[in-house]
């Protein structure tokens, strides 16, 4: 039998175990869906749809003529508020790359918004000191302990070889500062550009730089966000990707149509031996609990907070499953 998600929420927000802080639960982003910033159709469409993670774009869905326009059109729909739907979902904001002179506009609006977008997704993130100098201006703009969900963008050969140095930097900056790093997305299309190789429909060109992203993730207890499948009328190979997306261990897929949506969402549910796993792992959390135990072991296994964060993913996923 599940266990409910709902019986599960009412874990204190804030509680000590081993000096590890249990965050607020991350929502599941199997599918992260673009939609262009400039066109307040697409916006509004897209909030009508069940999709885990709406990334508002400022960066390459919109001509550079019409950066202005979509900065605006995103602050607008802050300054409204996050619609409310049955569930929760992540409302996000991709604002333009380091590199650029967009960036620092973007934040100053969106981060000025009446409303906070629960997420910054960073494009092209190379070094260490990206994180650094985001880190900074999120703190220069919000006056108060609210944290910043952080969403990673690993797009370049540097990046690949920078990608544990970022990560560290990030956790160590979610300790002290107003972000929260919680995925890492692979940037297929730049990262082919970036090295000179020919895209082909297996993608063994890129099967290093696809494993390794995850297995960073991992490291780092993010969740890992896989490549951009676009052929977008091509349903059958969308499956397929997220299928062999799924088994290297990404949780979730990059989107560009909301015809893609259902096939993502569906591929990136977790299977019955994981739900089985979820479900034991947090009845002898509050086995513990009410027994006043603090740290534990479950199946030859040290629980921390990360393993219980993952454990409440899976049942909020198995959730969404049967309903």
């Amino acid at each position: 039998m599940l266990v409910s998600f709902v019986k599960f929420r009412t874990i204190p927000r804030f509680l000590n175990i081993n000096k590890i802080i249990v965050r607020k639960y991350n929502v599941p982003r199997r599918a992260l869906m673009y939609v262009p910033g400039d066109d307040p159709k697409k916006i509004s469409k897209s909030l009508t749809l069940d999709v885990d993670c709406i990334a508002l774009d400022c960066e390459d869905g919109v001509a550079v003529n019409k950066k202005r326009e979509a900065r605006e059109t995103i602050r607008s729909f802050l300054d409204k508020g996050k619609p409310s739907k049955d569930r929760d979902y992540d409302f996000g904001v991709r604002i333009n790359a380091f590199d650029t002179e967009y960036w620092q506009e973007d934040l100053e609006s969106c981060l000025t918004a009446i409303n906070l977008p629960d997420t910054i997704l960073i494009p092209k993130v190379e070094t260490a000191d990206t994180i650094k100098q985001f880190s900074e201006e999120v703190k220069q703009r919000i006056k108060s302990d609210k944290k910043i969900n952080v969403i990673i963008y690993i797009e370049s050969a540097r990046a690949f070889l920078n990608i544990v140095d970022i990560c560290k930097t990030a956790e160590g900056l979610s300790k002290t500062s107003n972000i929260q790093p919680v995925s890492l997305v692979f940037g297929s299309d730049d990262f082919c550009a970036n090295i000179g190789a020919t895209r082909t429909e297996s993608s063994i060109e890129i099967l290093y730089a696809r494993q390794k992203l995850v297995l960073v993730a991992k490291a780092f207890n993010l969740q890992a966000i896989d490549m951009v499948y676009i052929k977008y009328k091509d349903l059958e190979g969308l499956k397929k990707q997220c299928e062999e997306g799924m088994k290297m261990g990404y949780t979730g897929k990059q989107v560009i149509h909301p015809g893609q949506v259902p096939i993502v969402q569906e591929a990136f549910l977790p299977s019955a031996s994981q739900i089985e796993w979820a479900s034991g792992l947090l009845q002898s959390f509050e086995k513990h609990q009410k027994d006043g135990k603090g740290a534990f072991t479950y199946k030859g296994s040290m629980i921390d907070m990360p393993t219980m964060r993952q454990a409440e993913n899976v049942i909020k996923l198995a959730n969404l499953k049967k309903t």
